[in-house]
C-alpha cells in the first residue's frame, strides 16, 4: 500500500470547472491537487466546442464559397480538404489546452497529477498514474468535475461496425460519401450541417416527433426546415432497428417508420444520441454516495453532495450540460467556500446557443415551459425577414420569440433562430438579469443597422 499524501482539497478532473476552482483553492492558501485522466480542460477544450465550432466556421465558409454568386462575387468551384480542417482544429485546441495546462502547473499550492482516480473510502482517492505508478490522497475537501462521454450505440450490429461518435467523427482525412446521423439533438445537427456542407450526402434519423427535445415544436421545425434546404435528409418517428456492413464495404441501416420498414445505405454512421456521465468507475460505493439511475450525482443547491464535504460541478452532476454552467458552478463553490458568499444555483438564468447556422440562441423559459406551470404570459414573434440587418446581408432565415410574462412585463425567456442569434440571445439575458420589462427593449435606441435594433419590432407586436 503506498504512502497517503494528505491535501486540504483534491479537484477530480480539469475541466471548464475543476481548472479554474483547483487555482482558486491554491491561491488561496490551500494545498490542492488536481487530477485529469486524459487532456486538461476537459470535454470542451479537447473534443466539445472549441474543436466543432473551429470546423463549423470552415463549414460556413464553404457554404458562403458556394453562395458566392448571391452576392455579385464570381468564383470557381471549390473543394473541401479535411486534413487542412483538422490540423487547423487541432493546432486551435493544443494552443488552448497548453495555455490551460501552463496555467496549472505555475500555480503555487497546486499539483497536476494525471492517472485515473477512483474513491478508496469516503475521503481518500487511488490515483492509478499515467506513468504506472499508484498513490493515495486524501482531503476534506473532494470536489467531482469528471464530465460526461458520448453514449455508445446499443442497436443490433454496431459492435460489427465502426460507429462515429462527436470525437472521432472530427479526426476523419476526407469528407464522407454519405453520413447516416442518428440523434437530431444539438450535436446530431451541427455534425450534419456541417458535413452536407463540406460536400456529404446527410441523413438524420431522429425517435421524436420533432428534432431538438428541449425547444419549443414551432423552433424544431423551423431548425428542421432550414436543415432541409441545405440538402439535409430528415427522418422523425424513426427509431434504428439493425445495422450491418455490405459487401462493399457500405453501413447498411435498417430503421422502422410511420410508413413501414425502411433500409439506408451510407459510408459512415454517427452515434449522437446522448451523453453517458464519467461515474462508473469512481468508486462512489466507498462514499456512500448514490448516483441517480443513469449515473449522475445528485446535490444540493450549493453543489454538495450526500457525503459532506464532497461537491460535485458540471454535467456530472446532471441537468444542463453547458461549458459555462460548469464555470458558473465554479464561481458559486469559490463565493461560498472561500469569500464568505452565499450562492446558489436555484433559479440562475440557463443561457445557451446551437451552432447551426444560424444560430440558436436560447435562455430561459420556453413558451411550452411557460405554458406547463400555469403563467400568463405573452408571446413575441418576428421572422427574421424583418430585421433590416438581416435582408442586407442576406440572411433571413429563421426568427426571434420572446416570452413575457403578462403581469409584469419582464421576460421570461427567448428563442432567436437567426443570424448570430446567439448574440441578440445575450442581449435579451442582460435584461432578465436586470429585470427589465420589455418596454425598455422596445424603446430603446440601438444602432442602426444593428441586430440589436430588431428587439424594438420584435417587442412592438405586443402592442398590436
Amino acid at each position: 500500500m503506498s504512502q497517503v499524501t494528505t491535501y486540504d482539497a483534491i479537484v477530480v478532473g480539469s475541466g471548464q470547472g475543476g481548472g479554474p476552482l483547483s487555482s482558486a483553492l491554491a491561491q488561496s492558501g490551500l494545498k490542492t491537487a488536481i487530477i485529469e485522466r486524459e487532456h486538461v480542460g476537459g470535454t470542451c477544450i479537447n473534443e466539445g466546442c472549441t474543436p466543432t465550432k473551429t470546423m463549423v466556421a470552415s463549414g460556413r465558409v464553404a457554404y458562403l464559397a458556394r453562395r458566392a454568386a448571391d452576392y455579385g462575387v464570381e468564383i470557381g468551384p471549390i473543394s473541401i480538404d479535411m486534413t487542412v480542417v483538422r490540423k487547423r482544429k487541432r493546432d486551435i485546441v493544443e494552443s488552448f489546452r497548453g495555455g490551460s495546462e501552463r496555467r496549472l502547473k505555475e500555480t503555487k499550492n497546486l499539483d497536476l497529477l494525471m492517472g485515473d482516480a477512483r474513491f478508496v473510502d469516503t475521503k481518500t482517492l487511488e490515483v492509478k498514474m499515467n506513468d504506472g505508478s499508484v498513490r493515495q490522497l486524501t482531503a476534506e475537501k473532494i470536489f467531482l468535475n469528471v464530465g460526461e462521454r458520448p453514449s455508445q450505440l446499443t442497436i443490433p450490429g454496431s459492435d460489427t461496425i465502426p460507429v462515429l461518435n462527436s470525437t472521432t467523427i472530427m479526426e476523419l482525412d476526407s469528407v464522407p460519401e454519405h453520413l447516416i446521423v442518428i440523434g437530431g439533438g444539438y450535436i446530431g445537427l451541427e455534425f450534419g450541417q456541417m458535413f452536407r456542407r463540406f460536400g456529404s450526402q446527410v441523413t438524420i434519423i431522429q425517435r421524436r416527433a420533432h428534432l431538438l427535445a428541449r425547444e419549443d415544436d414551432d423552433v424544431a421545425d423551423e431548425v428542421a426546415n432550414i436543415l432541409q434546404q441545405d440538402g439535409v435528409e430528415i427522418l422523425l418517428e424513426t427509431n434504428p432497428k439493425s445495422v450491418e456492413k455490405t459487401a462493399d464495404g457500405h453501413i447498411q441501416l435498417t430503421v422502422e417508420t410511420k410508413q413501414g420498414e425502411r433500409t439506408i445505405t451510407g459510408s459512415h454512421l454517427l452515434a449522437a444520441a446522448g451523453r453517458t456521465p464519467n461515474t462508473n468507475g469512481l468508486g462512489l460505493e466507498a462514499t456512500g454516495i448514490q448516483t441517480t439511475q443513469r449515473g449522475y450525482i445528485p446535490c444540493n443547491d450549493q453543489l454538495e453532495t450526500s457525503v459532506p464535504g464532497i461537491y460535485v460541478l458540471g454535467d456530472v452532476k446532471g441537468g444542463p450540460a453547458f461549458t459555462h454552467i460548469s464555470y458558473d458552478d465554479f464561481r458559486i463553490l469559490r463565493t461560498n467556500l472561500l469569500q464568505g458568499g452565499n450562492t446558489s444555483i436555484h433559479d440562475r438564468i440557463v443561457p445557451y446557443t446551437a451552432y447551426i447556422d444560424p444560430q440558436l440562441g436560447r435562455v430561459g423559459l420556453s413558451e411550452t415551459e411557460a405554458r406547463a406551470q400555469k403563467r400568463a404570459i405573452k408571446v413575441a414573434k418576428m421572422p427574421m425577414s424583418y430585421v433590416a440587418r438581416a435582408l442586407e446581408t442576406d440572411e433571413t432565415r429563421g426568427f426571434m420569440k420572446a416570452v413575457v410574462d403578462a403581469e409584469n412585463g419582464q421576460i421570461l425567456g427567448a428563442a432567436v433562430l437567426g443570424i448570430e442569434g446567439g448574440e441578440i440571445m445575450s442581449i435579451l439575458e442582460v435584461a432578465m438579469m436586470g429585470k427589465l420589462p420589455y418596454t425598455a427593449l422596445r424603446d430603446a435606441v440601438f444602432a442602426h443597422p444593428t441586430l440589436a435594433e430588431s428587439l424594438n419590432n420584435l417587442f412592438s407586436t405586443l402592442d398590436s
